[in-house]
């Protein structure tokens, strides 16, 4: 394990929001950054599926992956790092899954080759490549109530859910009532592990149902035969198609059962689906509330939270990160996160498990860190937003096709 110390010089500089509540205020520090290489870094992510390892997280840039550990006096200690032998792969996305049968972590990498590799990182070696995919992989996400399923987002305008024990594609969603452009994000529903949602470059925003499908993921486990022969099923329906944004929609999370959604209009939104049973793909949306993001007209740029969905952090093209106490109504901008020698986009953010530790990588190859001063230590379960939003501050009611 090779140690990465700080970097001297970076000073003593707290980055904190525009709040007037003394007990919202959440004081950062910049303690240093790493140096990966002169090509962007795209992805990042602390490993939630396996809290053995939520101190680790992972990189991707280039045709490279790498995994650090976090230090607790602000640095980073390079863990392990895996280059495909494509050089002219580009990873754009990870996920963290874990083996089913021994629960060794599994790093889950996608990128501009249209293949999805599954590093083991306790035996070192390359697990298996899942090919199917026509076009570059945007995304990738891991069922977290069943870690050996992933849903993966493609330029060829599809979804696909894996097995990643078996390798085999169960599910492709695609076709009549499927996205029209690049698919950039993905996310499982937290409870309901038959729901997800994916948005793309044709400005909306789709929820998908497997409920009627489940048992093709079923076979999935047991099928003895090659992966080539299941009998893949498609699915061309979702069960709702919402026009939240009017431009590319490049990041969406679930908050409970209300959805988190990016565009390039320089704010994300929180907004609750409204499905109609009756006729699927139809229904409505409320927007409960906005968070505005300076500078962020770009496109694949995403969010991230920590795992009680506590804190939100986003980077913006001027090297700045945008911490946000997303389950507060009316929103708190908690810090605004900046280091002088940070100038460049920040494409995704990783935050701990706490949040006491906010992570940034983009367009310079650097990993960016800033240390929380004096976090508490009381740590709050994760609550589901719809409870506790209050509706009379929020905006009015949109039909799903404003």
């Amino acid at each position: 394990m090779e140690e990465l110390a700080p970097v001297q010089g970076l000073g003593y500089e707290v980055a904190v929001g525009s709040i007037d509540s003394p007990s919202a205020k959440r004081m950062y520090k910049p303690c240093g950054k790493h140096t990966e290489g002169k090509f962007p870094l795209y992805g990042i992510m602390f490993n939630f599926i396996d809290l053995r390892y939520n101190n680790v997280f992972a990189t991707v840039g280039g045709n490279r992956a790498t995994n650090y550990l976090c230090l607790d006096n602000g640095s980073f200690a390079l863990l392990q790092a895996y280059v495909d032998e494509d050089k002219d792969e580009s990873f754009y996305t990870l996920s963290w899954a874990h083996d089913h049968v021994d629960k060794s972590p599994l790093l889950v990498v996608g990128g501009s080759n249209g293949i999805i590799r599954i590093i083991n990182c306790a035996t070192e070696k390359l697990s298996k490549s899942l090919t199917g995919h026509g076009g570059p992989i945007n995304d990738i996400r891991t069922q977290a109530l069943k870690p050996s399923l992933i849903i993966s987002a493609s330029k060829d305008e599809s979804v696909r859910l894996w097995n990643i024990h078996t390798g085999i594609c169960i599910l492709v969603f695609s076709g009549d009532g499927g996205h029209r452009k690049d698919v950039l994000s993905v996310d499982f529903h937290p409870s309901e592990i038959t729901c997800f949602a994916s948005c793309g470059m044709d400005n909306t925003v789709k929820i998908w149902s497997m409920k009627e499908f489940w048992s093709y993921v079923k076979n999935s486990y047991s099928w003895t035969d090659i992966p080539s022969k299941f009998p893949t099923k498609y699915v061309q329906f979702p069960v709702l198609v919402a026009a939240v944004h009017n431009n590319y929609v490049d990041c969406t999370r679930w908050l409970g059962d209300l959805i988190l959604s990016k565009g390039v209009e320089e704010e994300i939104i929180l907004w609750e689906p409204k499905p109609n049973e009756k006729s699927p793909g139809q229904g409505s949306i409320d927007v409960l509330q906005k968070y505005p993001v300076k500078n962020c007209k770009n496109w694949f740029v995403k969010f991230s939270c920590d795992f009680y969905f506590n804190q939100l952090a986003i980077g913006n093209a001027e090297g700045e990160i945008y911490l946000w106490e997303v389950q507060s109504s009316p929103p708190v901008l908690t810090a605004r996160l900046h280091n002088a020698q940070c100038n460049a986009q920040i494409r995704q953010t990783a935050v701990s498990n706490d949040g006491s530790t906010i992570l940034g990588v983009g367009d310079d190859g650097n990993i960016w860190r800033w240390d929380e001063i004096d976090h508490p230590t009381k740590k709050h379960p994760r609550k589901d937003k719809k409870e506790k939003v209050e509706k009379s501050r929020h905006q009015p009611r949109h039909g799903a096709n404003r």
